[in-house]
């Protein structure tokens, strides 16, 4: 266990931007090949790493996936292992996802349960996407388990509690990109111009519409603009406007009216205004949907040995759900005891007591009742 926790604190130095977790996958790279090659097999995958260790029959493949990568924020907790990458931290807890899979990792090589094990440590969760094409990959096909598990941290919950429920536990999550131009000139002559950060209020204005007038109030929708820039200064007309945003939604239905809407919208603001408008959607995160067998067996096992609460969907996003719509298994949240900053907060500091805990869990249901 004092292995895992130095892998964490290691791994919490050098978070990394997705599709450049180069240090991270070194440094993963030089844990595994440490093992005897007779019980332990691995590829590369981009920035990400597929990892089997052997078992004692090896009748069945149960799989696991920790994602490695980190996030544009600045730390602010104060550690002593703190990011050594200015304005990158591991803001999101995959310090921890991934010192739990090479504890676990650790655990399997020295004492092996009778199936096999995959790891699979996946780059860039936060974007733009490392599940879909990982699991594109023909070295899914060499790896492909039977059953799939993941973990995300959960500040809210205290150490010992694992949440999660059957069906849709993640919201379907797409990203917006939006660039309005227009025609650039003087303060003092507005008409001479076209005004995009006019155009940009009301676009913002309209778009917050949709949720409460196109969807069905008993659904859970999102749209967020979470960046908008325009302008270079007071007295000058802006001829260019950005906007980016994200979309959530608990079903797919939904998310499809989610992105008409905004189409209808924004060609009604080119016509309104005046302006030219490049909308872009990014890359679809499926909602994370857990196979109803696997929760039950899974849950069954937590209550006889930890705290298990069915917890409410969520609308947080996922890659995740692109590997379960490939192989039925589930995700849930492991309580970190950090109620007093949340994820994607430069303060997050998980108590480390949830990585033995779970190891210790995971080891025991891999041994005895998947």
């Amino acid at each position: 266990m004092e292995y895992a926790i130095e892998m964490r604190r290691e791994l919490h130095k050098i978070p990394e931007p997705g599709f450049k977790e180069f240090k991270t996958q070194a440094f993963i790279l030089n844990q595994i090949r440490s093992y005897p090659e007779n019980r332990v097999s691995y590829d590369t995958f981009e920035t990400g790493v597929f990892v089997r260790v052997k078992g004692l029959t090896g009748n069945r493949t149960i799989g696991y996936r920790a994602d490695i990568d980190g996030l544009p924020i600045e730390e602010a907790t104060g550690l002593p292992f703190c990011s050594e990458h200015p304005g990158f931290m591991h803001a999101c807890g995959h310090d921890i996802h991934a010192s739990i899979a090479l504890g676990l990792l650790r655990r399997i090589v020295e004492l092996p349960v009778m199936d096999d094990v995959v790891f699979l440590f996946q780059p860039a969760e936060e974007g733009p996407g490392g599940a879909e094409p990982m699991i594109k990959s023909p070295l899914f096909e060499k790896y492909r388990p039977s059953e799939m598990y993941g973990l995300h941290v959960a500040p809210e919950y205290p150490v010992g509690t694992i949440a999660s429920r059957p069906g849709v536990l993640f919201a379907s999550a797409r990203e917006v990109h939006i660039t309005i131009y227009g025609q650039s000139g003087h303060a003092a002559f507005p008409h001479l111009t076209i005004d995009t950060v006019v155009a940009q209020a009301a676009l913002i204005m309209q778009l917050q519409t949709i949720v409460s007038r196109s969807i069905n109030p008993m659904n859970c929708s999102v749209i967020t603009i979470g960046k908008v820039e325009a302008g270079i200064r007071e007295n000058v007309i802006a001829g260019r406007a950005l906007l980016d945003g994200t979309m959530r939604a608990l079903n797919g239905t939904d998310m499809e009216k989610l992105e008409q809407r905004v189409r209808e919208i924004v060609r009604g603001i080119e016509a309104s205004f005046g302006v030219k408008i490049d909308l872009q959607f990014g890359n679809r995160y499926y909602e994370v949907v857990n196979d109803q067998n696997v929760v039950n067996k899974f849950s069954s096992f937590v209550k006889m040995n930890a705290t298990y609460i069915e917890c409410d969907a969520a609308m947080t996003g996922e890659d995740f759900g692109f590997m379960l719509k490939e192989v039925p298994g589930m995700m849930f949240w492991l309580g970190v005891n950090n109620a007093t900053s949340g994820l994607h907060q430069p303060t997050l500091n998980p108590d480390e007591e949830a990585i033995p805990f779970v190891i210790n869990l995971l080891d025991h249901y891999f041994r005895e009742y998947v």
